[in-house]
């Protein structure tokens, strides 16, 4: 029996996603670099200063800036985003997902973030979830972030589970791709033709059950 969940926030807790892109279209209309949402699509799942870089490099612009400017460049945009979410509340929560943190309690699993965004607690705490988090993956304590392993398996550590132990909840392929690296079993919420037929899917984050989960680990160790 897994031991462990481990959740992404973008796209599966609730729907900050359209305030990234808003604040990234802001930061590039005013250096001059414009994007659209297919673009968007590859900032999914991204750190903030990887999406950065891949919003320069759409430019060719990378060296252009130093690393001072580059923070400041950073430090805007989340300042963009963060004037936009500032109104998000519980009843933004995605559907299904407050029912099965709930059930995750009541059968003793334990829950972490794992998240690339730095604002993971403070959303935690206008979505009024922060009780049933057992730990928190601090992407500023990693390495590399996704498609990388580093912050699911640094969030695994946080709640004392190996991530071969461990469930992870995501929606964008470059997180997919973390969570089959770092040993846990992926479930994507989305379609097949964005995130790939080697994973469990599901439309939507109603069909995320307890039940659901558990049928999924069972079915991964059934001897054929």
């Amino acid at each position: 029996m897994f031991k462990g969940v481990l959740f992404d926030l973008d796209g599966i807790l609730t729907d900050t996603a359209e305030y990234h892109y808003r604040a990234w279209k802001k930061l590039g209309q005013e250096i001059g670099i414009p994007i659209d949402r297919k673009f968007n699509e590859q900032l999914k799942g991204v750190s903030r200063n990887d999406s950065l870089k891949l919003l320069l490099e759409k430019a060719d612009r990378v060296g252009e800036y130093n690393s001072e400017r580059l923070q400041e460049l950073a430090t805007c945009k989340n300042n963009y985003y963060l004037e936009m979410i500032k109104n998000i509340g519980p009843e933004d929560v995605y559907p299904g997902i407050l029912t099965l943190l709930k059930e995750l309690k009541g059968h003793g699993i334990k829950v972490s973030l794992a998240s690339a965004s730095k604002n993971g607690p403070l959303l935690l705490g206008l979505l009024k979830l922060n009780s049933f988090f057992d730990g928190i993956a601090d992407p500023e304590k990693i390495a590399f972030g996704k498609p990388k392993p580093d912050i699911f398996l640094l969030a695994a550590k946080n709640i004392n589970v190996r991530a071969e132990e461990c469930i992870g909840i995501e929606d964008a392929i470059a997180g997919v791709q973390a969570i089959q690296s770092s040993g846990a079993m992926p479930i994507g919420v989305g379609k097949t033709s964005e995130l790939g037929d080697k994973l469990n899917i599901v439309p939507t984050t109603e069909k995320l059950t307890y039940d659901y989960l558990v049928s999924k680990w069972e079915d991964l160790f059934k001897v054929v």
